[in-house]
């Protein structure tokens, strides 16, 4: 069985172990930059719009919907969503607000979880291909060194090709996790960006009477 598995990775070979880590490196850029995009089309200025909202809210909740519609991050359509049914009091409102940040956090969470599988992953199939790489290294020294040669030199630069495959994987997987930690921060922050609309909001309707039904 041994010798079988052996002369099977022989065959195969390691070097579509490195034409998957590349294209694995090629489709870790592609997430990465369409991760930034999202997060600069979707930003949202919660600096300027917490006092703005909560000046917007005491003259009407028609005035705070105009302020935020121009928005599509999630502070903004969280409190929209809100802002949507006042009607039905502070409990309700917040549940409808926790609903819609459940959902937004996938839609910005899209993708993140390639990063990270693939940071944690790469090493260990750059490994795979130093080991199938070492496999076949052996299989050829043996042939060679009968034939006439260095022993020495035929295994430290069969080691040095097998060794490629382990850097690669390192040379992928490094920026996959830097990467997909900066994101996670950028995703976070927009979270707690979200916190500080949603409480002015709530803070707002806690504190204004209900208007009496007609």
């Amino acid at each position: 069985m041994t010798e079988r598995l052996a002369v099977f990775f022989d065959q195969v070979g390691a070097e579509w172990v490195l034409w998957l880590l590349m294209t694995l490196a090629v489709a870790s850029i592609a997430v990465t930059i369409e991760r930034l995009l999202f997060l600069w089309q979707n930003r949202t200025p919660v600096g300027d719009l917490q006092l703005k909202l909560l000046k917007a809210l005491e003259r009407s909740p028609a005035e705070a919907q105009a302020l935020l519609k121009p928005y599509d991050g999630m502070e903004a359509r969280v409190v929209l969503a809100g802002l949507a049914e006042l009607h039905r009091g502070p409990e309700a409102v917040q549940e409808v607000m926790n609903a819609v940040i459940a959902m937004e956090k996938k839609r910005y969470e899209r993708f993140l979880i390639f990063l990270s599988s693939l940071g944690a992953n790469a090493p260990f199939i750059g490994l795979l291909g130093t080991v199938i790489g070492i496999l076949g290294a052996f299989a050829n020294l043996k042939q060679q060194v009968g034939a006439g040669g260095s022993r020495q030199a035929l295994i430290m630069g069969s080691i040095s090709e097998a060794l490629v495959a382990t850097a690669v994987g390192l040379f992928v997987a490094i920026p996959a996790v830097i990467a997909y930690n900066w994101l996670r921060t950028q995703v976070k922050s927009v979270i707690n960006n979200t916190d500080a609309l949603e409480a002015i909001l709530m803070a707002h309707l806690k504190t204004t009477p209900a208007k009496p039904k007609d």
